[in-house]
């Protein structure tokens, strides 16, 4: 595999400065050492501009090729989860109930190697920016950085985005283009009844009930009002009452969950008929329903030319590219790609606990690749030598 010889030769010194991320996760826009480690870095690396406070805690660097050209933005995740690990490694994390659970610790460490060697080598013609960003874990880092002008501030062109993988080979890549990520959804609902002794349930109007048929009724969105070739998901993750006795039936049941959908169509008709359901099964219950739905992160969609130009970056390092599922969990880069042409792409973890688990962990034997990606995708993109 032709991973760049510099990148291999100091894989071992980026892998450290991954583990090192690891130790001190950093949640959502709280990333502050987190901010500092990156932008000490590339200063050191002798990037002609660093500016950190971008999106409140994102970091973006500037590395300038030989002459004039275009500029490409590469974007790397720096927030960890909430999550108590449980891998036992030395470089566990050491701050309770915080870990980096989904890999942007690798995403970091693995943008900032491609910008060390971008900054030795600078053989292309253009600019590169290096963007850090923030609270990509349901906090729309991406959305802040894009409202503080990222991308005309920095006169990007286009912008490329990069994760990890578990099951995916490690080194290996994969990527499509059109919709890859899904709309993330959430709603709350509160079912209000009138409780009372569980021994007269004619006495009550029970929103255990209630909410129940609520949740049996929600499937039928997938089922039977959106078309079957398409993707909708419909999830309630929580149900929960103040009650804790055996024989009482509660005044209220609060209920939550969230809706994934890979098309604006699809999302809006779910979020309609889940209105609809919601308010009908509440009123042939007798109960009241009080809904809060929240939109989320939008479709994460690949630009066509941009995934090509991604995909030949990853065949140089790799020597192919394969194709990659629909992916029904939510990615901000979606922000980035509805402002610049651009794709996203998947880099193998090898045979490793899925994301967000507590003992998954980055492969650090991902890393030559895919810092080599990242300057293979300059030099094809702004010419290399």
């Amino acid at each position: 595999m032709p991973v760049k010889n510099r990148i291999a030769e100091r894989a071992g010194e980026i892998a450290e400065w991954r583990r090192d991320l690891h130790r001190h996760p950093e949640l959502l826009f709280d990333t502050h050492r987190t901010a500092g480690f990156v932008a000490d870095k590339l200063r050191a690396f002798g990037c002609d501009e660093v500016t950190e406070g971008v999106g409140r805690t994102g970091v973006v660097g500037v590395i300038r090729g030989r002459g004039p050209g275009r500029a490409i933005g590469l974007r790397a995740d720096m927030d960890a989860l909430p999550i108590e690990e449980a891998t036992g490694l030395p470089h566990a994390s050491g701050t309770p109930g915080v870990m980096h659970a989904c890999g942007h610790d690798g995403h970091t460490a693995m943008l900032l190697g491609a910008a060390g060697h971008l900054c030795e080598t600078r053989g292309f013609d253009g600019t590169v920016v290096v963007v850090f960003q923030p609270a990509e874990e349901g906090g729309g880092g991406g959305r802040a950085m894009c409202e503080d002008g990222l991308m005309s501030r920095w006169a990007i062109d286009e912008v490329y985005g990069m994760h990890n993988w578990p099951g995916i080979p490690e080194g290996r890549f994969a990527i499509r283009p059109g919709p890859f990520f899904a709309a993330t959804d959430q709603f709350e609902l509160e079912v209000v009844g009138q409780g009372g002794h569980a021994a007269k349930p004619h006495e009550t109007v029970d929103p255990v009930v209630a909410a129940a048929q609520i949740v049996s009724a929600l499937q039928s969105i997938a089922s039977r009002n959106v078309d079957p070739t398409l993707q909708v998901v419909v999830s309630v993750t929580s149900i929960e009452s103040a009650s804790k006795a055996f024989n009482v039936i509660p005044p209220r049941v609060a209920m939550r969950g969230t809706v994934r959908t890979l098309d604006a169509g699809v999302r809006a008709q779910a979020e309609t008929r889940l209105r609809a359901i919601v308010e009908g099964v509440g009123r042939a219950m007798g109960a009241e329903v009080r809904l809060t739905y929240m939109h989320g992160y939008p479709v994460m969609t690949n630009h066509e030319t941009e995934t090509r130009h991604a995909a030949r970056a990853a065949e140089a390092v790799a020597g192919s590219c394969d194709e990659a599922p629909l992916i029904m969990g939510g990615e901000d880069f979606a922000y980035m790609l509805e402002e610049r042409p651009g794709a996203y792409i998947l880099v193998g973890n090898g045979d490793t606990a899925p994301v967000h688990h507590p003992e998954y962990d980055f492969n650090d034997a991902a890393i030559p690749a895919g810092a080599s990606f990242w300057v293979a995708l300059v030099e094809d993109r702004l010419g290399g030598a």
